[in-house]
């Protein structure tokens, strides 16, 4: 299969807490790292590992952290053809603090990635691939919102149409709130977390915030509920799919959710059932968070079969 995926790359640095700091506070981390990651990083890297063909669009600097942020993207034979090199601006990065109680906060900087240039965005690109996924970071601000929207349009409108997969995240839904709506609602799969859904559909509860998607023309959503595990809805149906349990430590959540929405896409498009798709990536988001980094634990179809039991 071949996916296109819009979504951003950063270096990710890494801090883990016995609780997180209040103002003027200094602490020493548990653990301290530096990783690649973004949501279109880790997507597309999952999605390559899992043995397709993938592009990636974004928009790096002209730095030494471009060249870290692309590491794994590389080393899993993502294609860079539509990387964009930015002359003025860095390589986007994000703090993270993760406290032992589950309890994070982070600092986050667009950076060059907000900038990438619709200009560049190729029609043929999108048009030949077998799926389009879009991470909504993509469609909050800036040139890469323009790009992201004109990528979906191509994808609607092409003569095969490109299914799109949307995955949303908090950063995002947390800027944009309500009105990000209007830019995900068509998408033919749209992914995200509780509270993504409960902040984008202005309600306080997770049947409010279906039945209201459903009324403004969602088709196919997948919830992501943690311990819990995924909620799958539809129109007619709605199924809760268990969480894998692994017998692997939880070590560190950053990209648990890209790599869900990297499995899910994986699965749905070799032949799974909706059910089937997301618990396929219930097990990928388990088997992700044995690592420390997005993108460190590489998760293969055997790997996936073998969490699941087959």
């Amino acid at each position: 299969m071949k996916f296109y995926v819009i979504g951003d790359v950063t270096v990710d640095h890494l801090y883990h807490l016995d609780h997180l700091p209040a103002p003027g506070e200094e602490v020493a981390p548990v653990r301290a790292s530096m990783e690649p990651g973004g949501a279109g990083g880790t997507i597309s890297v999952t999605l390559a590992r899992l043995g397709h063909s993938v592009t990636l669009a974004a928009r790096v600097g002209d730095d030494p952290f471009a060249q870290y942020a692309l590491s794994h993207v590389r080393e899993s034979g993502v294609s860079e053809s539509a990387i964009q090199r930015d002359p003025d601006v860095l390589t986007s990065s994000i703090t993270v603090m993760q406290a032992a109680s589950g309890q994070r906060a982070m600092i986050s900087d667009g950076a060059a990635n907000r900038l990438l240039d619709p200009a560049k965005l190729k029609k043929k690109d999108v048009e030949a691939a077998d799926a389009l996924i879009v991470s909504a970071y993509s469609l909050t601000e800036g040139p890469q919102r323009e790009y992201a929207r004109k990528a979906i349009d191509i994808a609607r409108g092409a003569k095969k149409p490109v299914p799109v997969f949307l995955d949303l995240g908090a950063g995002a839904v947390n800027r944009a709130g309500p009105s990000l709506l209007e830019s995900v609602i068509q998408a033919d799969y749209l992914m995200l977390n509780q509270h993504e859904l409960l902040v984008l559909t202005g309600t306080n509860s997770i049947s409010a915030a279906l039945t209201q998607l459903g009324r403004q023309g969602a088709q196919r959503v997948i919830v992501k509920v943690g311990k819990m595990g995924s909620i799958v809805w539809t129109p007619t149906e709605t199924e809760l799919i268990d969480a894998v349990a692994l017998e692997e430590n939880v070590v560190d959540s950053t990209g648990a959710g890209d790599t869900f929405t990297g499995a899910f896409a994986h699965a749905v498009m070799s032949g799974a059932t909706l059910a089937q798709a997301a618990r396929a990536a219930n097990a990928a988001g388990a088997l992700s968070v044995t690592s420390f980094g997005a993108q460190e634990r590489p998760i293969t179809p055997a790997d996936l079969d073998e969490a699941l039991g087959k």
